[in-house]
C-alpha cells in the first residue's frame, strides 16, 4: 500500500518543489545548481540527475492528513514543498554544524563548495520554503486558514532550532538525561512530523479536536521514528542501512540507548570513561558490550513501541480511521511502516 501512496503524490511533490526552487541563470546558475544537487535533481556538475532524495515522508503525510479530513490534495500541496523544503535546509546546516561530509552516498553541499556557500544556500531553501508556503494565497483556502498555517509552520521552524541547539549542547556532556534527549528530539525531529500532519488536517478544514489529534500523531511518530533511528544507528544491518554501525559510537552521539546506558547505576562510569574521550575503532566491542550490560537496546525498543502505540491512539482519536477513509487507512500503514523499517 506505501508504495502506491508514494508512488501517487511523489510527482506532485517533485513538481512543486522543482517549481518553487527554479534553476537560475547567468551569475545566479552555480547558486540555484547547489540547491539542486542536494535535493537530488542534479549532479555535481549542475547536469539534471534523480538520485537519492529521501524518503519525502513529511509532504507525503500532509497531503494525506488533508484528505483524510474530507480536503483535496492539491490545496495542501504549497504546505507540503514548504516543509521538505524547510526540512533540507536543515540537512545543509547540520552537515556544516556536524562537519558530515556526505549524505546520501555523496558528498555534502559544504564538502563540494565550502561551509560559506552551504550557510547560505541553506538560508535560500529556508526561504524558499516560506515562499512556497505563500502559494496558500492562490488556494481557494481562507486568509485565515492560510495565517494559522504560517504560524504553524514558523512554530516548526523555532522548534527545529531549538532541538538543534540541545543535540549540538550534548556534545559536551556526559550528564544528559532521558527527559533532556526526550525534549531534543521533540523539537529536532517531532516538531517537523507534527506541524506538517496539522498543516494538512488545518487547510482540509479538520475540526479542532481532530487536527488536535492528528498533530499529536506526528508528534509521537516522529518520537517513535527518532528513536528507531537510534537504534539502527548502533545495531543496525550496515548493508541495509548504508553506514558503518560503529558510526554513531565513534561519534560518540548521545542517542536514546548512550543517555539510557550513562545514566544506568550499572555501566554509566564505565561507559562515561570511554566517552570522555575519542572512541577508537578497537574499542567499539567493548562499549557494545557496555549497552548490552546497562540493557540499553531494549529500553529504546520498548520506548519506541510505547511513542508508536501513542501514536495509534492519537490516530484513531482524529476519526479518519474509517475502513471508508483511503487517506486515514494511509496514514496508518505508513505508521507501520517507519516502526519496522531497516534504514
Amino acid at each position: 500500500m506505501t508504495k502506491q501512496i508514494f508512488e501517487r503524490y511523489l510527482p506532485l511533490i517533485e513538481a512543486e518543489m522543482q517549481r518553487v526552487v527554479g534553476q537560475g541563470d547567468g551569475l545566479y546558475a552555480g547558486h540555484y545548481g547547489m540547491l539542486r544537487y542536494h535535493m537530488g535533481w542534479a549532479d555535481a556538475q549542475f547536469r539534471p540527475a534523480q538520485v537519492n532524495s529521501g524518503k519525502r515522508i513529511r509532504p507525503v503525510v500532509c497531503l494525506l492528513a488533508c484528505e483524510a479530513v474530507g480536503g483535496s490534495a492539491d490545496d495542501a500541496l504549497p504546505a507540503a514543498a514548504a516543509v521538505e523544503l524547510l526540512h533540507n535546509f536543515s540537512l545543509i546546516h547540520d552537515d556544516v554544524e556536524d562537519d558530515s561530509p556526505t549524505r546520501r552516498h555523496r558528498p555534502t553541499v559544504w564538502a563540494l563548495w565550502g561551509v560559506p556557500q552551504a550557510i547560505n544556500a541553506g538560508d535560500a531553501l529556508f526561504t524558499l520554503a516560506r515562499i512556497a508556503l505563500h502559494g496558500l494565497t492562490r488556494r481557494p483556502i481562507s486568509p485565515a486558514v492560510a495565517m494559522e498555517a504560517c504560524f504553524v509552520f514558523d512554530q516548526a521552524c523555532l522548534r527545529l532550532t531549538e532541538g538543534q541547539y540541545l543535540d549540538m549542547s550534548f556534545e559536551q556532556r556526559l550528564d544528559v538525561t532521558v527527559e533532556e534527549y526526550l525534549a531534543m528530539i521533540e523539537g529536532k525531529t517531532a516538531a517537523l512530523l507534527s506541524a506538517s500532519i496539522e498543516l494538512g488536517a488545518l487547510i482540509g478544514g479538520a475540526n479542532p479536536a481532530s487536527r488536535r489529534h492528528l498533530a499529536d500523531f506526528g508528534r509521537y511518530l516522529g518520537l517513535a521514528f527518532q528513536m528507531q533511528d537510534d537504534i539502527l544507528g548502533i545495531w543496525g544491518d550496515e548493508a541495509v542501512t548504508g553506514k558503518s554501525a560503529a558510526s554513531d559510537i565513534l561519534a560518540r552521539k548521545k542517542s536514546l540507548p548512550v543517555v539510557y546506558a550513562l545514566n544506568s547505576a550499572e555501566v554509566g562510569a564505565a561507559l562515561r570513561t570511554r566517552y570522555a574521550a575519542p572512541i577508537p575503532s578497537a574499542d567499539v566491542p567493548a562499549v557494545l558490550a557496555l549497552l548490552d550490560r546497562a540493557g540499553a537496546r531494549e529500553y529504546a525498543g520498548r520506548a519506541a513501541a510505547e511513542a508508536h502505540g501513542r501514536a495509534l491512539a492519537a490516530l484513531e482519536a482524529s476519526g479518519v480511521l474509517d475502513n471508508a477513509n483511503a487517506a486515514g487507512q494511509a496514514l496508518l500503514a505508513i505508521a507501520e511502516m517507519l516502526l519496522g523499517r531497516q534504514h
